[in-house]
């Protein structure tokens, strides 16, 4: 049997995403998002985790420059695990999901500036070269962010 690996989420990014440049200058973009827990019972606090997300080449300059803090996606990839040693000889675990694919959900504004019932999703692949049949500029979130 073969192995798998692939992760799908849906969460809010919780900071500005960080772009760098390999020495080889490919384009890699950082960032984590909040992903909420299911509730277990009423009245409890809902738990959420945050997941580094890391994005290459195209893709990485995509979120680079269209995602915002608050900002709910949805990014389909892989699980990745790196491993390193710190200065002071200890070795740490790295744990992130390395995107393939990334969609870009909420409320589109009306002309009026009110949202939209629907909520329409824009999807965005790492091979993708035109970034016109996105709608990007049209992307809006009325949402209430928590943090």
């Amino acid at each position: 049997m073969s192995s798998y690996n692939k992760v799908i989420l849906i969460g809010r990014v919780t900071a500005l995403p960080e772009m760098r440049y390999t020495q080889t200058g490919k384009p890699v973009t950082s960032f984590t998002i909040a992903v909420d827990r299911p509730r277990r019972s009423e009245g409890k606090d809902r738990e959420t985790d945050f997941i580094s997300i890391v994005t290459w080449q195209k893709l990485a300059e995509i979120c680079s420059r269209y995602l915002d803090k608050g900002k709910l996606i949805c990014i389909e990839g892989r699980l990745q695990v790196r491993t390193y040693t710190t200065a002071d000889g200890q070795k740490r675990k790295v744990y992130e999901v390395v995107a393939s694919d990334m969609r870009m959900l909420g409320r589109p504004k009306s002309e009026g500036g009110a949202s939209q019932d629907e909520t329409e999703g824009h999807i965005v692949e790492s091979g993708d070269r035109d970034l016109d049949h996105l709608g990007i500029s049209d992307i809006g979130m009325e949402d209430d962010v928590p943090f």
